[in-house]
């Protein structure tokens, strides 16, 4: 598979990092916070990026600058992926929210 075509979509963050720093407890509430802050912002610019890509790649198949035109459904299907993403971060948040809304103390 050719690495370049997703090249553009960064990763979130290691998660064998995640896994070490909650095993030994340095997670306060502000730094999860922070972390999760910094997943959403993450998400949010890679779908910035990834249209803006998918935009251009658009503009110069339609004036005949692109000599490859499967760079463009490659564009499209990069933004539309990380759309996707961005759509399930927000669900899932929305979830652990409402299950927490639901504890009773």
């Amino acid at each position: 598979m050719n690495t370049e075509l997703f090249s553009s979509i960064q990763p979130i963050q290691n998660a064998a990092a995640l896994n070490g720093a909650q095993k030994a407890g340095e997670n306060t509430p502000s730094e999860s916070g922070g972390m999760f802050a910094d997943i959403f912002q993450t998400a949010i610019d890679n779908v910035k990026t990834t249209d803006t890509d998918m935009n251009e790649a658009q503009y110069l198949l339609a004036t005949g600058q692109l000599d490859n035109p499967a760079e463009a459904t490659i564009a499209a299907t990069k933004a539309t992926a990380a759309v996707e993403l961005l759509i399930q971060l927000r669900n899932k948040a929305l979830d652990a929210y409402s299950e927490l809304t639901r504890i009773s103390l």
